[in-house]
């Protein structure tokens, strides 16, 4: 089973390359274009992402938003940022569809966690 896992790890950038070659060819643009393009996008994807991390971080700490909500959607964007740079349309598209998943994790793991609601809940009166 180890070697099965292993030789799918190490055929798919060598299938990843071939198909986009073939892609290149079918469609007329240079394959060099399509995977300097694809690695431009994932650089600038994680550049975002690295800012976009750094404020979700903080307004979790201020109690603005749930922190796996946060974590959850930064590492969905780090990682199609990764299959960006890796060099393929196969890996492109895996990249691309993850971008587009609705994944809302972090807010079913925030409100399942605190079972007592809105800790500011109350009335106010004041008494002089």
């Amino acid at each position: 089973m180890r070697f099965i896992v292993l030789f799918i790890l190490l055929s798919f950038p060598i299938i990843d390359l071939m198909v986009t070659i073939r892609f290149a060819r079918w469609t007329g643009i240079p394959t060099l274009v399509w995977l300097l393009a694809s690695a431009a996008v994932g650089t600038l994807l994680l550049r975002h992402e690295r800012g976009g991390f750094r404020a979700r971080t903080l307004g979790a700490l201020r109690g603005d938003q749930p922190l796996m909500r946060g974590l959850v959607d930064s590492g969905r964007k780090v990682l199609a940022g990764m299959l960006f740079i890796l060099p393929g349309i196969l890996s492109d598209l895996l990249a691309i569809a993850l971008l587009l998943l609705p994944i809302n994790l972090g807010r079913q793991l925030a409100t399942a966690g605190s079972g007592f609601g809105d800790p500011l809940d109350g009335d106010y009166r004041r008494v002089d």
